[in-house]
Formats: C-alpha cells, sequence, structure tokens
C-alpha cells in the first residue's frame, strides 16, 4: 500500500482540511515520515508572498531529498501558484478546494493533472477523529465577503458560505463519542457563519453546548462588526471558552480606512471593555507597517493601544501580496521601522498578559495536551498555556490548576 505524507502550511482552516482529506484515504497509508512517503501532499497557504516562498521552497526541497515521491498541491497557494508550478513540473498535480473529498480516487492517477475545481464548494465529510490531536478543529463556513485591502484570501476561497448545521452538530457526536471534549470553530470569516441562511454563530453555540461530552468551546476568530448582543448572551455559560480573538488589525481609523476595514476605534473599545468586564481575555490580529501607516498614525495606534484590555495578539508586519490593493499604496513603510513596531507592540501586549495572568492564576481549567518526562503542557480557559509536573500520565485529561505561578510567557502547576 502507498503511503502518503501531509505536510500543511498555514492556518487552522488549512489543518481542519488536512484532517478531511486525511479521513478520506481508504486504499493509502498515512505515514508521519516524509522521507518514505510515495506521495506527498501539501496543503499551502498564499495569504502573503513569503507564505508563497516557504511553499516553493519546501517543494523544490522535496524534489532534491525524494525524488521518487509524486507531489501534490492543495490548499490556497492552488489557485494563486499552482498553475504556475504545474506548467513547470515543479508538482505532479494541482488540486482546488472543492476536490479535496476526491482525493482517494485523484491520488491513483497516473499522469500529471490539474484539478482546480470551483470556489462554491462545501465539504459534506464528517471528520471521526484528529490525529494527533486533543482538542477537535471544527469547519463551519468558507469563504468571505470582506474586501480588505491587503487581502488574497476572498479570491482563492470564494464568498462566505456556511456549512449545513446539520453536518456540524453531526461532526461533533461523533468527536465527543470518541472523547474529545473542546472544540474550535474555524472557518475563513467564523462570525459570518449563517448570515444568508437565516441562521447565525450563536444559535450554531446553544445547539452544540447540547451534545454531550461538549465541555468547552472556543472560537478561531471574530470580527466586531459579528458581535451582536444575541451573542453576547452566551458569554457567561460555562461551556464558552474565557477567550475571545476579535480581529482589529489595527487602532488608528485613517488606517482602518485604507486598510477597507468595517471597524473603527470609538466602538472597538466599547466592545472589548464590556466583554473584558466579563473576565475574558481577549487576542487580536494587528498589522503594523501597512502603506501610509507615519509616525503620527503609529504614535496615535499605540497609544490607544495601551488603553485596549487586550491580553493576546497576532502581530504581523506588512508583506506585500500581489493582486491586493495594498501592494500599491504609497507611502510603503521601511522594513526595519515596521520591525520596531511590531517589537513595540508585541511587548506592550506580553507586559498586559502577564499582568492577566498574575490576576487569573487560580481555578484554571487545563485539557493536557502533550508531555513527557513528567512534563505536561495544555490551555486554560483563557487561552494561556501551562506547563503541568505530574509523576502519571495527565495527556488529554482536564485538570484544574490552583495556585499557578507566573513564569515568564507561561503559567506553572504542579498536579
Amino acid at each position: 500500500m502507498k503511503k502518503v505524507y501531509f505536510k500543511t502550511f498555514g492556518c487552522r482552516t488549512n489543518q481542519f482540511d488536512t484532517q478531511v482529506m486525511m479521513s478520506k484515504l481508504k486504499d493509502f497509508e498515512l505515514t508521519q515520515n516524509e522521507n518514505e512517503a510515495d506521495v506527498i501532499m501539501v496543503n499551502s497557504c498564499t495569504v502573503t508572498n513569503g507564505a508563497d516562498s516557504s511553499v516553493r521552497a519546501y517543494i523544490s526541497g522535496q524534489g532534491r531529498k525524494n525524488p521518487k515521491a509524486k507531489v501534490i498541491l492543495a490548499g490556497c497557494g492552488s489557485h494563486s501558484k499552482g498553475e504556475s508550478l504545474f506548467e513547470d513540473k515543479k508538482v505532479f498535480g494541482v488540486i482546488g478546494h472543492s476536490e479535496k473529498e476526491k482525493i482517494n480516487d485523484i491520488l491513483k492517477y497516473d499522469k500529471p493533472f490539474y484539478q482546480i475545481g470551483d470556489l462554491e464548494h462545501i465539504d459534506s465529510t464528517i471528520v471521526e477523529e484528529f490525529v494527533g490531536k486533543s482538542r477537535a478543529f471544527i469547519k463551519i463556513q468558507e469563504g468571505c465577503d470582506f474586501r480588505c485591502s491587503y487581502c488574497i484570501i476572498p479570491s482563492v476561497r470564494g464568498d462566505a458560505r456556511s456549512h449545513k448545521e446539520e453536518d456540524i452538530l453531526a461532526q461533533i457526536q461523533k468527536l465527543a463519542a470518541n472523547g474529545f471534549g473542546e472544540f474550535i470553530l474555524t472557518g475563513t470569516n467564523v462570525g459570518s457563519y449563517g448570515g444568508k441562511e437565516g441562521t447565525s454563530m450563536a444559535k450554531l453555540l446553544k445547539r452544540m453546548s447540547m451534545i454531550r461530552g461538549v465541555r468547552r468551546i472556543r472560537i478561531g476568530s471574530l470580527e466586531p462588526i459579528q458581535i451582536d448582543d444575541e451573542f453576547k448572551e452566551l458569554l457567561t455559560e460555562p461551556w464558552m471558552a474565557r477567550h475571545l480573538h476579535i480581529a482589529l488589525q489595527h487602532t488608528s481609523d485613517k488606517m482602518l480606512k485604507l486598510m477597507n476595514r468595517r471597524n473603527k476605534f470609538k466602538t472597538d473599545i466599547e466592545l472589548l471593555n464590556e466583554i473584558a468586564e466579563k473576565g475574558y481575555a481577549i487576542g487580536t490580529d494587528y498589522i503594523v507597517g501597512h502603506p501610509g501607516e507615519d509616525e503620527k498614525e503609529w504614535k496615535e495606534a499605540i497609544d490607544r493601544v495601551k488603553l485596549l484590555p487586550l491580553t493576546h495578539v497576532h502581530a504581523f508586519s506588512y508583506s506585500k501580496r500581489d493582486n491586493t490593493a495594498s501592494a500599491t499604496m504609497k507611502p510603503e513603510v521601511r522594513g526595519n521601522i515596521a520591525k520596531e513596531r511590531h517589537k513595540e507592540l508585541s511587548a506592550l501586549i506580553k507586559n498586559k498578559n502577564h499582568d492577566f495572568r498574575m490576576e487569573n492564576n487560580k481555578n484554571l481549567e487545563v485539557l493536557i495536551e502533550q508531555g513527557k518526562d513528567n512534563l505536561y503542557n495544555g490551555y486554560d480557559q483563557y487561552f494561556n498555556k501551562i506547563e503541568v509536573s505530574s509523576h502519571e500520565d495527565i495527556t488529554s485529561n482536564w485538570i484544574f490548576c490552583n495556585n499557578v505561578k507566573v513564569d515568564g510567557n507561561k503559567n506553572v502547576a504542579i498536579y
């Protein structure tokens, strides 16, 4: 039986898509060793030019290390760079998002193929197991209707469309029956779920919470305008993780306008303060160094960040993405300046996170994910990492930790 190795780049949505493809392998053996693989599936990311470069470098490396393996390109990069890689014979085959559920048959092709499909497909696969994971990722929607000036994703993932609620709930029931207790909702623009189907994220969450075995639900990322009163009513529910990731992207209104964003700082700060008052840790995405971000905008932006109750940040130095509106904007910010701003922002949020952990170091509910040599790691309800010393194997167990010691970037406890 031929062996298949999966290499996944990028976001949680890609991680889920990889699990979908793994679940469809009926006539092939999954391997964790790329050197023994007959087929290497590259689930690619194309969010920046740098992401494209990483994928290309990996593919070239495999061509040298394992020239007998067939390299097949999947993921977002298929739609942006797949044709050129195929024409240059860098890959044996290319498949688009809509083709991944056919992977078992596609892998049997003995001639090179370019099978890109369409950007309207919605998966129907019920994933019953996650290889090497203790938490389960659940993709609830695909695509995005936002048109942020820096983002290529709508053109490679398509417009927003939601998975069927029945399929999502059936998947969670299967996974809960298999021992999973924490579920992370993911997608291209998660908060848009149900908007075109007459339902909502809040309604889905309520139905999920009633499934036996569901202990904690996390949500990948929400836009500020997607957090409505119906959603806010759920913030005190015990099954809600006490961490929300709310994508602000910036705190200067001028920059938000340049980025073609739908949020403004005045309403952002009101929203985040309201959520923080309910005992939540709050994370965000933030782009520094976007064209037009001069010293005046940056000073205003960082002063505003100081006012926000943020505890986590995914900070990105702007990276030009071909075929986006931002790619032609001027003036550009020099790389060394963007690097310094990234450093300043990250240090600020790091301090905020430290203060938050000092204040929230008791009654931490932790799902242990992995460990060895009596040291185990997991995340608490606030999405803070914790290292637990234990003489018994507590992998995949739920534990409560009190009097936790704050040690640098992590919390430490004894169980």
